[in-house]
């Protein structure tokens, strides 16, 4: 079984795909860097003037952890989920753009429900020492239980 999302492309110059468990043959959930990626940011797609709260969730996007698995195919799609959510926030979208942004987000990887169906989970920080570790996969109950503490 082949982990989903993006395949890591070697003739691409910041390809974004950059997998250690794809590479070594491993199957199991990917766990993104909650320091973020740090990789180029792509320049934002022509043929419209973007506004600087869309350059700027833009900037965010890209710098997430999800981001990490990002390539040069996901520029487009970004785009149109900056330019759907920025719009849902003014108060320019219809029902239908506000559910395509829902929809968008998940197949980006930025709603639990999103991260879970791509198989990646966040690196979690030991409350104790600090430290960073990979997220244990958590059951309800014991979020809830933590939660409540």
């Amino acid at each position: 079984m082949v982990a989903p999302g993006p395949r890591q492309k070697p003739w691409t110059p910041h390809s974004r795909a950059h997998r250690g468990a794809s590479r070594s043959g491993a199957v199991g959930p990917i766990v993104l860097p909650l320091a973020g990626c740090d990789d180029p940011i792509p320049d934002m797609p022509a043929g419209r003037a973007w506004t600087e709260p869309e350059r700027t969730m833009w900037d965010e996007l890209w710098q997430s952890p999800q981001a990490t698995q990002y390539d040069d195919s996901f520029v487009p799609i970004v785009a149109l989920y900056v330019r759907v959510v920025c719009d849902a926030f003014s108060g320019r979208v219809t029902a239908g753009l506000a559910q395509e942004a829902r929809h968008l987000a998940d197949h980006l990887g930025l709603s639990p429900a999103g991260m879970k169906s791509l198989g990646w989970r966040m690196e979690e920080v030991d409350a104790r020492t600090g430290e960073i570790h990979d997220a244990p996969v958590a059951d309800i109950a014991a979020r809830r239980a933590r939660i409540t503490a």
